[in-house]
Order: C-alpha cells, then structure tokens, then sequence
C-alpha cells in the first residue's frame, strides 16, 4: 500500500505528521510554525483554482458545445502542452481555441493554413533594410503565446513540420540561428477528419507532439437551441477580455510541476505503455514520449481537482485524449480508425493492475 497522500511531507516543510507529534516541544514549534507555511501554500493554490474556475466559466459562456472539451483545453495549457481539436466543420473548434486565447492576457496569432503555405510563412523571413546594406529578420505569427493553426491538415507536409521543433522545444532554428519563443508557448491546432477532401494527414510524428487530440462532438440539443439565440461567434466573442494574465499561466505551470507522482504511479503508467507495445493488434506502442506526457497531463488534472498527488483514476480518465492519437494500428487516420484507436488502449489498460 502506498502511505497516505492526503498529508505530503512537503506540506510539512520537511517534517513528517510523526515529527509533529514527537514531543510536547516539538508539538509547540510545529503548531506555532507549520500551519502559517501550509496556510499560504493552501491559500496561493485556492487562489490559481479560483482563476481556473473563472477562465472555465467565460469560456463556458462562449463555447456551448461539450464541457469535457473545456477542461482538457486548460489541463493542456497547464502542462505546456499542445491540443489538436478535431471534428467536423461547425462544431466550435475555432471558436473554442479563440476564446481560451482572448481569456489570457497575453499574445495570441492566428493562422488560417492553406495548401500553397510555406513554411517562412509561419516561423518568418529575412529582408533586406531600406538602405540594402544588411538582412533584418521579420518574425512569423508563431511568435506568440497561443497560436490557433487552423485547419492544420489543409497544407502540405512541408509547412507542417515547420511546427514540430517549436511544439517540441519552445524555440525555432531560421537560417542558423535559434530563437525562443515567448513563454507561455502552446499551439491550438484544428483539423477536419481525414476522409475530408482537401486534406493532408499528419504524419505520427507530428501527432505525437500534441499532448491531446480532442473531438469535439456535437452539442445537446437545448445548447444548440440557446445557441441559435446568442450566436456566440459573431456577439459575445468580440466582447471577450482577459481573466488571467500570463504571469499567472506560468505561475500554475510551476505549480503543476510540483504535483507529485508516486513510484506506483510511475509504474503504472509504463506498465501500460508497454503492454501497448507488446499487443498484436497494434502496429507501433505508446512512446516513452507519450508516456512522459500522460505523466504531466495527469499532474494538470490533478492540480485542477486541488489535489497535490496523482491518483490512478487520473490515468484512466486522461488515456484516451492523451494516448490514442499516439499509437499505430492498421488502416487510414479516419474517424473509424480513432475510435478502434481508443477502444484498443482503454482495452490494454484494463488488462494492467491498477496501483489502488
């Protein structure tokens, strides 16, 4: 058995609950001492899950499509990770990004991608000044915070894996030079399914880069009636200001990092990684990237639920958006291939004993 998780020692500030209670005078240090450091360490988290919530709720009043989508959306900006919203056209994919970007106080880019893109196109180009005596660099729009690529598989392969060294390390390489990118730094990419016409499926590597890949889905039907009503996009959209500011994004991200993982959990999660490798019915397993990004998914969520420690359902609830997109099995990257995609690691997980 794992010991109890509902009082981390770092709560404590290096002290166990046994120390606490050692003796008369220790009691006294700790009670004078202890509950001021665990107070303002509870205080600063109550008051970054109040910022959660508000950014939750003003998207909530833009996108009335499914919630889950909201959510996930945050934990990946929590992780500094990237999303790939994907579903039919109309649904709200656009409109979902957009507002999560307005809700920050920070610089936002959009990028509407085409088949005749290139590449300068997004990370930038060199001119020459006015006078002509040297180069000046002009950066591109992935010089933002949040960067909506919309309609990713609509361009070429080429413009494509001009995003990956970006979506993998936060910075770009242009005529042999390094640039970083700002901090926070996260892509919101939205696609149409692949039997679409028009289309240029990612290839893995690019998908792989992307901590979760959501589909969307349609609306119930009262929402689709009170959407008829306020038509979000064209109304409340443009009235949209920022509730957090970016300093606050990082500030959750550090504090994310800090949630803890047990060993348990750990190695739950490789056991699951690897028994996705070792199934016949899967061409190509779970990375040892893709399991490093259900670790940190699970930290965001956790974090999110006001917990300092992962639990196991945490993995369970993140495997499909984070781990399906990431495994290869036969067939085109179709709706229908998703699907068998998700049942195939939610069946694999189940084999795997969970630490609880």
């Amino acid at each position: 058995m794992e010991p109890s998780r509902t009082r981390p020692e770092s709560l404590f500030d290096g002290h166990t609950l046994e120390d606490h209670h050692a003796n008369d005078s220790k009691t006294r240090y700790h009670m004078h001492t202890i509950p001021h450091s665990r107070s303002n360490k509870r205080d600063r988290l109550s008051n970054m899950n109040t910022k959660i919530d508000i950014l939750r709720a003003q998207i909530s009043k833009v996108y009335l499509g499914d919630s889950p989508a909201i959510d996930w959306i945050i934990c990946c900006l929590l992780a500094r990770g990237h999303v790939l919203l994907e579903d039919v056209p109309g649904v709200g994919k656009t409109l979902l990004a957009s507002t999560l970007a307005k809700s920050i106080d920070c610089p936002f880019a959009r990028i509407q991608l085409t088949p005749d893109m290139l590449p300068a196109d997004l990370l930038g180009v060199s001119i020459f000044s006015n006078d002509g005596s040297s180069l000046r660099f002009m950066p591109g729009p992935i010089f933002t915070s949040i960067l909506l690529a919309d309609e990713i598989n609509r361009t070429t392969p080429r413009t494509q894996s001009a995003l990956l060294e970006a979506m993998s390390e936060a910075q770009v390489s242009i005529e042999g030079k390094t640039h970083k990118l700002n901090e926070p730094f996260m892509v919101v990419a939205t696609q149409n399914p692949a039997e679409f016409e028009g289309t240029y499926p990612l290839p893995e590597n690019q998908l792989d880069r992307f901590l979760m890949r959501i589909s969307m889905g349609y609306p119930n039907a009262r929402a689709e009636v009170e959407l008829l009503d306020l038509r979000p996009a064209t109304t409340v959209l443009e009235n949209i200001t920022p509730v957090i500011h970016a300093d606050d994004v990082i500030a959750m991200q550090e504090l994310v990092d800090k949630v803890h993982l047990s060993e348990s959990i750990r190695q739950y999660i490789v056991e699951i990684a690897r028994a996705s490798r070792d199934s016949n019915e899967i061409l190509v397993g779970l990375s040892p990237r893709g399991s490093l990004a259900l670790a940190q998914a699970c930290r965001a969520k956790a974090w999110m639920d006001g917990r300092d420690f992962v639990e196991p359902d945490d993995v369970l609830t993140l495997l499909v958006p984070v781990c399906a997109h990431r495994i290869v099995i036969d067939g085109a990257g179709t709706g229908a291939h998703w699907v068998l995609a998700a049942e195939l690691i939610e069946s694999i997980a189940r084999l795997v004993p969970s630490p609880v």
